[in-house]
Order: structure tokens, then sequence, then C-alpha cells
């Protein structure tokens, strides 16, 4: 596999689920949609334990120490979260997507196509997977989230299209700028940023991807996207303890 195979095969599934939601609209029943989605967030968690766990790899502890890598975690976590909180970035992202969707949609009688458009956009592309799916992606760790995210858009494309039609099949294209451009800049983090950083900034993606599983198993509604800062304080922790220990 190549880097940015995680990208393709999120489009294609919005793809296929899109043609499949136009051409069959509503088959599925709410208990199948809900043990598929209950599926996807047992897989989730343990995609995120697998990730997590890499806090205890010798590149990141032979850097900053033994004890550290935990706290390197911790603190990014806390740091990111203050900083996003007071961002308020989960509330604008949904603020984002409401604005779009209100004014796009005017229920005058419009062709829903754009409201497709607008509303599969907002799914696909504001979710914290999309964020965490493609810097691990750019940064060679594998596709796995992204994969995760492809089966997950996959049944809500389907039940978009079969309500909104084609407009959701255009989302495709919003799904390759956005998810294109952050798996791109994983790959340029991955050339430049040591292995003990990357190691962090993955351990820290894992403990955010286990509030994405949370949600989805509707265990706790975690504002995940205010945690997104910690991604960034992370690796600038690793490098302050790092100096430090110099």
């Amino acid at each position: 596999m190549f880097i940015g195979i995680g990208t393709v095969v999120n489009i294609a599934t919005v793809l296929t689920g899109s043609v499949l939601g136009v051409l069959i609209g509503h088959r599925l029943s709410q208990r199948t949609r809900d043990l598929v989605t209950d599926a996807l967030g047992l897989v989730t968690l343990l995609i995120a334990i697998t990730s997590a766990l890499t806090v205890g790899d010798h590149a990141l502890s032979d850097a900053v120490g033994d004890s550290a890598p935990v706290l390197i975690v911790l603190g990014a976590m806390l740091i990111g979260g203050i900083t996003g909180s007071l961002l308020r970035i989960e509330q604008r992202l949904e603020g984002l997507g409401a604005w779009m969707q209100h004014r796009f949609s005017r229920g005058d009688g419009e062709s829903t196509f754009v409201e497709g458009f607008v509303s599969a956009s907002m799914v696909f592309c504001v979710g914290p997977l999309t964020f965490l799916g493609a810097l691990s992606d750019g940064l060679g760790r594998g596709a796995d989230q992204l994969f995760l995210k492809s089966v997950l858009d996959g049944f809500a494309s389907i039940a978009f299209a079969a309500s909104l039609g084609w407009g959701v099949a255009a989302s495709a294209i919003v799904v390759l700028v956005v998810q294109g451009l952050m798996t791109a800049v994983g790959a340029v983090l991955g050339d430049v940023l040591p292995e003990a950083h990357v190691t962090a900034l993955g351990a820290t993606g894992g403990v955010l991807l286990i509030g994405v599983a949370l949600r989805l198993l509707k265990l706790k509604q975690i504002a995940v996207a205010d945690l997104l800062p910690a991604l960034i304080v992370a690796p600038l922790l690793v490098q302050l303890l790092i100096v430090i220990r110099r």
C-alpha cells in the first residue's frame, strides 16, 4: 500500500454508498444501522488502544526518560484540551456545518443536490477521524483509521443519498481535498520530526481516538475536536524535555 490509500478508499466508499442510496433507498432498518455503528465503535476502540500503547516505544522513552512518556501524553491532553475549549473548536465546527446547511438549504423547492453536497461534506470532513486518520496515513503509520472512517462514511452516504440524491456523491471532492491536504501535512511531518516526536503524536492520537469510540458507542459525548490541539502540543513537549535533559 502507499501513502494516501486511506483517502482513495474513503472516496470509493462514499461514491459506492451514494449509488446504493439512490438506487435502493431506505432498506436498512434502524436496528441494523445501530448494530453496525456499535460494531464500528468496538473496532475503533481496538485501533485506539493499539495506537495509544505506542507510548511505551523505546524511541520515546530513550529520548525523554522512562517515566516521561505518559506524562507527555497527559500534559498534551490537558494543555490541548484547555486550548481547544478556549478556542471553542468543536462548537465552531458544528456552527460552520449548521451555517452552511442554513445558507444553502433555503426550503423553497430548490434542488436537494446542494443540500446533500453540503450536509455530506460536513459529516465526512469535520470529524476527528478525518484529521487523526489522514495524519497517521501521511506519517506512514498505516491507514487503519481511515479504513474505519471509510466504512462509517459508506453507510452514512447510503442514508444521505437515499433522501438527498446525487449531491452526496459530489462530497467526495471535498473529502479528496481535505484529507489529501492533511495526509500531505503528515508526510511532511514524518520527514521532519524525529521518531520520538512522531511516537508521542501517535500515542496522543490514540487517546483521542478512544474518545471517538466512546461517542460511537454512545457511552460519552466527548468533545474530541476540542482536544485536537493536543496533537501539536505532544511533539513540543517532547522537544522541551529533550532540551532540559541535555
